[in-house]
């Protein structure tokens, strides 16, 4: 038998060096994930001593951005899971770049302004319109302006443009930060690959992102490069995207949010989650109900007649898989959109919620925007005196 000594010391380095980033990587999660709970922990404290109302208000919008970090780190574990898997669902419509844009800039502006840096957003005069998931695209952008913050000194200026090159759209990120040497280039997309030292040792990251904004262009056909001279002359990142043609005739079909209210019945029996996100409904227009266990759910379907349900699977009495199949197993009921609201979002999971007659399927805690998508492909069933 010949073997191939040079091949398994190569392997043998590769698995070593893949060794070497999951220590790396899981040694950095837990800094990371204590960073956002320290300042919540101290802000309960400082709540349970103090009686100011300015500094009350402070606290909780400190501990509203703290938080919202700690969602987004989770938010990725769990999606470059996902994509890794391929059991990752995108929810596409007709989209235009300029809203991925402006959704991508919103979510890293609180970044890029405590880093003090510019930003330049460089728009096409018309509309460009591409097929796709708008969080999932406006995620990976996201991502791109956070790196960019990340590596790029106090004053510098980060731009992001959107173009349009034949039948696809170009939107770059380019920043004047600290560059990608020549053999990061290689590496950089793959899991847990840091840049090298970020200007901010705390704000390093996990080393996931550009992975996962690599994969989700993917899913949309589309491509993510990155191109730099060389240290401390700056990089640019590049996705493309092909293009759909021109809304003319076809303008009819794209998805907006609903100017009619809908009837909705949010299911969870944690009390404190489904008010809020009934509230949230509410503040949009919709008329929203809200139950908490799942006969009670039942029960509101009917006399409620709701046109969606947002469901949680784990509920008292009845879980929510029951409770989907005894709604579609009556037929006195008109019957509701069936979205699940739930933690558990593995394949399975899915699948199993959609044998049991759920349309759609959402792991929490729950993205408004999909949310919005979603609720905006639905139509009241008849008109309601």
């Amino acid at each position: 038998v010949t073997v191939d000594v040079t091949a398994l010391k190569l392997a043998e380095a590769r698995m070593r060096e893949q060794d070497r980033r999951k220590d790396e990587f899981l040694a950095t999660l837990a800094h990371e994930l204590r960073n956002p709970l320290a300042p919540i922990r101290s802000g309960l404290e400082l709540l349970q001593r103090i009686d100011d109302a300015t500094r009350t208000a402070q606290t909780y919008a400190m501990m509203e951005r703290q938080l919202g970090h700690l969602v987004r780190m989770v938010d990725d574990l769990l999606d470059i899971s996902r994509v890794t898997l391929d059991k990752i669902q995108l929810v596409k419509r007709r989209v235009d770049v300029a809203e991925v844009v402006v959704s991508a800039v919103e979510t890293a502006r609180t970044l890029l302004d405590a880093n003090g840096l510019t930003l330049v957003v460089d728009l096409a005069d018309h509309s460009l319109f591409i097929d796709g998931d708008s969080t999932r695209l406006a995620q990976a952008l996201a991502n791109l302006l956070s790196n960019a913050a990340k590596y790029t000194p106090r004053g510098g200026l980060v731009r992001v443009s959107a173009t349009r090159r034949a039948q696809q759209v170009e939107i770059c990120v380019a920043d004047d930060g600290v560059g990608i040497e020549p053999d990061q280039l290689a590496v950089i997309f793959e899991m847990f690959v840091q840049l090298g030292q970020s200007i901010d040792r705390a704000s390093g990251g996990l080393g996931i992102g550009l992975t996962l904004s690599r994969r989700l262009v993917e899913l949309h056909g589309g491509t993510l490069e990155a191109r730099s001279e060389g240290k401390d002359r700056g990089s640019t990142f590049t996705i493309v995207l092909p293009l759909t043609p021109d809304p003319v005739a076809s303008s009819g079909s794209v998805a907006r949010p609903s100017a009619t209210s809908l009837r909705i019945l949010v299911v969870d029996d944690n009390v404190d989650a489904a008010e809020l996100l009934a509230a949230l409904l509410e503040i949009v227009g919709h008329t929203v109900f809200v139950a908490h266990t799942g006969l009670d759910a039942l029960r509101e379907t009917r006399e409620r007649d709701p046109d969606v349900l947002l469901l949680d699977i784990g509920l008292p009495e009845i879980d929510g898989y029951e409770v989907a199949q005894r709604l579609r197993a009556d037929p006195t009921i008109t019957q509701p959109t069936l979205i699940a609201l739930t933690g558990w979002g593995n394949a399975e999971d899915r699948e199993q919620a959609r044998r049991v007659g759920f349309e759609h399927h959402l792991v929490k805690p729950v993205d408004q925007p999909t949310l919005s998508a979603i609720l905006a492909t639905v139509q009241p069933r008849r008109a309601r005196s």
